[in-house]
């Protein structure tokens, strides 16, 4: 499909400028829906498949290994080739994959079906976010990736309730069908509605050497860093607590899997609702402010979740309510953190998405793991580390926060226009 490289979103007519948002929507939720369906059927996995819960645990890590490497190769080769293709590629693997997670016959086979399914993933969560800042920079982007999270947040709603409720009639195999057949919708979806967004113009020279520099480019900037650094630490309590709560919950406190997708879809609902807060909230306050109040949210909520755990005994409910906060804060983290790193360098703005999405799984697919290394998925260990990777994002933007002080900022930027500088 060709069509002309708009320079804004507003050059598409109104009907088509909402098929592209939703598009990009909703590939924003290929890790959520991903991980999320089948989170009520941790527990049974195992036994159906012989599988201890750590093994288990191992293929959610395998899912987010596979998107944080697969995030590299994707950004780069859609700022060499254009989003389209790359994207195309990507989503078809992502399609297969699932449909071996159906079919696999032991854990190990199901692990490896999942970090291919995570790579094929990891295409559509880089190119969307480097699609945006084609578009717009700084606070529009911020904008915009709101609304996108707000289409993709409705997946960590719908995706632990379908799951608990398939659940009656099919088992986790299930789960997966249906997910294979919500990734050839999106497939198809991408093939026939998502224009090209990247001109040939504004694409980089192909080869390892480009993206090697592009990569030391980003490296060496202690802002893109120090902004990356702050939302991977903050996704690593994030996906202690998708790790986790399920075994926490239906373990430790004893409700049913149909009780805890019903916490897992409130939690998502909080997280909906605080991008869309935050979208509002933007016409007043910059991207850096909103980050800012909202890794202190963050902190706090972790602390308040690893103190009712070490404590024990209080009940589901005083668990509940902070693990909400947690996560509701989340959805003010993604958007101002990713319109923040992008917007520094859109000249390669595939590259710097995918960098910024790798370091971010990458700590969450370790924090993973580190939710049961005590033996098993108790909620101290989920506690321990949802609080330190709370502190340690503060602190880690307090620094970047720190280091800019004083300088010029730089909210509104025109496509093509360079953005290494200080953004707000």
């Amino acid at each position: 499909m060709t069509v002309p490289h708009p320079q804004t979103l507003n050059d598409f007519s109104r009907g088509r400028r909402a098929a592209i948002v939703a598009i990009l929507g909703a590939l924003w939720t290929i890790g959520p829906f991903s991980i999320d369906l089948y989170l009520p059927a941790l527990p049974t996995l195992g036994g159906d498949l012989g599988a201890s819960q750590q093994q288990v645990a191992v293929t959610v890590t395998a899912f987010l290994v596979g998107l944080a490497f697969g995030q590299v190769q994707a950004g780069a080769l859609s700022d060499t080739y254009g989003r389209r293709r790359p994207l195309v590629a990507g989503l078809l693997l992502f399609t297969l994959a699932t449909a071996a997670c159906a079919l696999a016959p032991t854990i190990q086979v199901l692990i490896v079906a999942r970090f291919l399914q995570g790579l094929g993933g990891a295409a559509g969560m880089a190119i969307s976010n480097a699609a945006v800042t084609d578009y717009v920079r700084g606070r529009e982007a911020a904008k915009l990736l709101s609304r996108l999270a707000i289409i993709g947040g409705v997946a960590p709603i719908i995706a632990p309730l379908a799951g608990g409720q398939l659940l009656r009639v099919v088992s986790w195999r299930g789960l997966f069908v249906v997910l294979t057949a919500i990734a050839l919708a999106l497939f198809l979806s991408v093939l026939f509605g998502l224009p090209e967004s990247l001109p040939r113009e504004r694409r980089s020279s192909a080869g390892f050497g480009t993206l090697f520099r592009s990569l030391l480019t980003l490296s060496r900037d202690p802002r893109f860093i120090g902004f990356a650094l702050t939302s991977a630490l903050s996704f690593a309590g994030f996906f202690a607590y998708l790790a986790g709560s399920s075994f926490v919950y239906q373990d430790v406190y004893h409700v049913s899997p149909a009780a805890f997708s019903v916490l897992f879809a409130v939690n998502a609902v909080g997280m909906l609702g605080a991008s869309e807060l935050n979208r509002r909230l933007l016409v007043r306050f910059t991207p850096a402010q909103m980050l800012a109040a909202a890794l202190a949210v963050n902190a706090a909520a972790g602390l308040i979740v690893l103190a009712v755990l070490l404590v024990g005994g209080l009940g589901v409910w005083a668990l509940a309510a902070p693990l909400f906060v947690l996560v509701a804060s989340v959805g003010l983290v993604i958007p101002n953190s990713t319109a923040l790193a992008l917007s520094l360098h859109p000249d390669v703005a595939g590259t710097a998405s995918a960098y910024f999405g790798t370091l971010r799984l990458g700590l969450g697919a370790l924090a993973t793991p580190l939710v049961g290394l005590s033996g098993g998925m108790n909620g101290v260990s989920m506690g321990l580390v949802i609080a330190g990777a709370g502190i340690l994002a503060l602190v880690t933007f307090a620094v970047v926060a720190w280091r800019d002080r004083g300088r010029e900022t730089t909210c509104e930027l025109r496509p093509g226009t360079c953005a290494d500088m200080t953004v707000c």
